[in-house]
């Protein structure tokens, strides 16, 4: 394919123009409109939410001495091996003997 070649400034002015008043309709995008959120300050802080599970890092021991023991707890599977003990109002997933994540149940 051959490409015309530019002779006179104007046909060089006339593509600019022509770009230039194509962007706009390039870059035009749709608007994405969210509710209002409530602020920080009006929301409570996780420290005061009157769920308790166990959190990251704790030992075994740590969670049985402090929810008592599991209703239900299943062996480890996979490498590293994760475990998991299920309680009456949240679940725990241990890598090793570790909290790896728990779970609220709804």
């Amino acid at each position: 394919m051959k490409f015309p070649t530019l002779r006179t400034p104007r046909q060089l002015l006339l593509i600019l123009a022509s770009l230039t008043l194509g962007a706009p309709v390039l870059t035009q995008a749709d608007e994405l409109t969210m509710p209002q959120a409530e602020s920080a300050s009006q929301l409570e802080p996780a420290s005061r939410i009157s769920i308790d599970h166990p959190r990251r890092g704790m030992s075994m021991q740590k969670v049985e001495s402090l929810f008592g023991a599991p209703v239900k707890r299943l062996p480890a599977v996979g490498q590293p091996p994760i475990s998991r003990w299920e309680y009456q109002g949240f679940v725990v997933y241990f890598e090793h003997d570790r909290v790896l994540h728990s779970v609220i149940k709804g």
